[in-house]
């Protein structure tokens, strides 16, 4: 594997869904390097993953990294095998409950398989000088002009019989 790198990420959403962005700082040595984009309509998960995925993207090589997120959402889904469970059954949850975001978990499971990933969860606003940071490019990229539609977000639909029926 090559070299070690720290991948620091973040997602904001105003609204949830609407206006979203994501943040990423890059690690190795004593090079720093920052990411960001945002969306017109997504929501926090999405973004959170999107940076994830970003960060890993951005590498020209297989590397040793060590992803710290403050999205329990990312980091348990990694950690504890939920995201391979769900591809496994076809992106669900369970037989009747689809999984949500399969298009980025599936990007991010194929990129842990190019690069040795080890998750880890910071708290959120804690003053953790990387996670603050990339917050503020989170949030920045979110309050852009003219972002780009999130094309694979999807408005969730109303499951059949949770409504009066007529």
């Amino acid at each position: 594997m090559g070299k070690n790198v720290e991948i620091y990420t973040d997602g904001a959403c105003k609204g949830n869904p609407g206006p979203g962005g994501y943040g990423v700082v890059l690690v190795s040595g004593d090079r720093k390097k920052e990411l960001s984009g945002g969306f017109r309509k997504t929501t926090n998960n999405r973004m959170e993953l999107l940076a994830c995925i970003e960060g890993l993207r951005s590498l020209n090589r297989p590397c040793k990294v060590v992803l710290t997120s403050d999205s329990k959402y990312v980091v348990n889904a990694m950690v504890k095998g939920w995201a391979k469970k769900w591809r496994s059954r076809g992106w669900k949850l369970s037989p009747s409950k689809p999984a949500k975001n399969p298009d980025l978990w599936m990007q991010l499971l194929d990129l842990c398989e190019t690069h040795e990933v080890q998750f880890e969860w910071v708290k959120g606003h804690s003053e953790h000088p990387e996670n603050e940071r990339c917050d503020e490019l989170a949030v920045a990229a979110s309050n852009g002009k003219d972002l780009p539609a999130d094309l694979d977000f999807k408005t969730p639909s109303i499951p059949k019989g949770d409504l009066f029926s007529v």
